[in-house]
């Protein structure tokens, strides 16, 4: 009888290990890209396997004994009560187990917290809701937001391979280095969670965590905010691309000149057009996902700025609301602070909305105007 409990045991591991493969990507851990995921990987499996021996040795004596010593045969119950040896067993056995599982588990977590000697670190910023980028050695700077359509989010449009998953501005890193990333937030918690490189950290307002990983072969990997951080906080992805070291150079190069066409001289004296045409890029960056392009928002859930009181009224009610966001009944609104922008690109979005769709204030707001508000 027993052996054939162990035929009936090993045919079922030889079946969860034929499907093991086929069954990779919809009940697994993603492939791991870098030496962490790895590691992750072979954690979660070896205590997977262990779990799944403890499962059939303990519910198998189980079975074996209820049917086996049943009433209805006329097996006498044993008494076990304040038995050292078995008490002994039943403790050692499970220290040993645990052991086990806890040298394995505490050398990877270890690893996973060794962000020393990075060859190049970024600093990855969580906003409501996007994600914003400093590579602090190469000077480079960007926000990215989610890519997906809203007519796909809208269900008016088929939806994308990556749906959710795909960003306009994704991080680029160099394969085989080692990359440092210092994680924190503007708001709320967010989280910073891309499973194939084996990275995950909180973001927390106030406090600066960090995490690292090396990709090993080129690729687009993509991750999401793991943290309930507000209503969109399913539209904010993570997509990291891992290229070869000459690619990066090429990007860091492109950047930079990006960057250098793009910067704004503090002295500049801007006309009302100069500042309006500024004003509806930033506007299309950060804004045309909730008030829609078309300036009309979207009804019930984000309000329409042509037509706006707020728009077309003070100047100074509407910087304060860009600076600082909108609080009610002592609860952030979506309309959260953008203070984190530079003081040119909000004078500029906020000239641009004053003066578009059924705006037509005719008033240009400088910059020194949002410095002199700015708290």
């Amino acid at each position: 009888m027993i052996s054939k409990w162990f035929r009936l045991i090993a045919a079922a591991l030889a079946w969860l290990a034929a499907g093991a493969a086929g069954a990779q990507s919809r009940y697994n851990l993603p492939e791991p890209q870098s030496i962490i995921a790895r590691e992750i990987y072979d954690l979660h499996t070896l205590i997977m396997w262990i779990i799944v021996v403890i499962f059939v040795v303990v519910f198998g004596a189980m079975t074996y004994a209820i049917v086996k010593h049943r009433k209805s045969v006329g097996h006498q119950a044993e008494q076990f009560h304040e038995n050292t040896t078995v008490e002994l067993v039943w403790t050692i056995i499970p220290f040993f187990i645990l052991i086990g599982m806890a040298y394995p588990a505490t050398r990877t977590i270890i690893a996973m917290k060794d962000t020393s000697s990075p060859e190049l670190t970024i600093k990855a910023t969580g906003y409501q809701w996007k994600w914003g980028y400093d590579y602090l050695q190469e000077g480079i700077s960007f926000y990215s937001n989610l890519a997906t359509p809203r007519d796909q989010i809208e269900n008016r449009a088929p939806k994308g391979e990556h749906y959710l998953l795909e960003v306009d501005n994704p991080v680029v890193v160099p394969v085989g280095k080692k990359i440092r990333i210092i994680i924190t937030a503007n708001d709320v918690v967010h989280s910073w969670w891309v499973p194939a490189l084996g990275v995950k950290q909180d973001a927390i307002p106030g406090f600066v965590r960090d995490v690292w990983f090396r990709a090993d072969n080129p690729g687009t990997y993509r991750g999401q905010c793991a943290e309930l951080c507000g209503k969109d906080h399913g539209f904010m992805p993570i997509v990291v691309e891992a290229v070869t070291p000459e690619k990066y150079a090429q990007w860091v190069a492109e950047q930079k000149k990006k960057m250098a066409a793009g910067a704004v001289d503090p002295a500049k004296q801007w006309t009302l057009d100069e500042l309006k045409a500024h004003g509806e890029k930033v506007y299309a960056g950060n804004c045309v996902a909730c008030h829609q392009a078309t300036g009309m928002g979207i009804p019930g859930a984000f309000p329409a700025l042509s037509g706006s009181k707020v728009v077309t009224g003070p100047k100074n009610g509407q910087i304060n609301v860009v600076l600082n966001g909108v609080v009610k009944d002592g609860k952030p609104t979506a309309m959260v602070s953008f203070k984190h922008l530079p003081d040119a690109d909000i004078a500029a979005v906020i000239t641009y909305t004053r003066n578009s769709w059924a705006n037509k204030t005719g008033e240009a707001i400088t910059p020194a105007e949002v410095i002199s508000l700015r708290k």
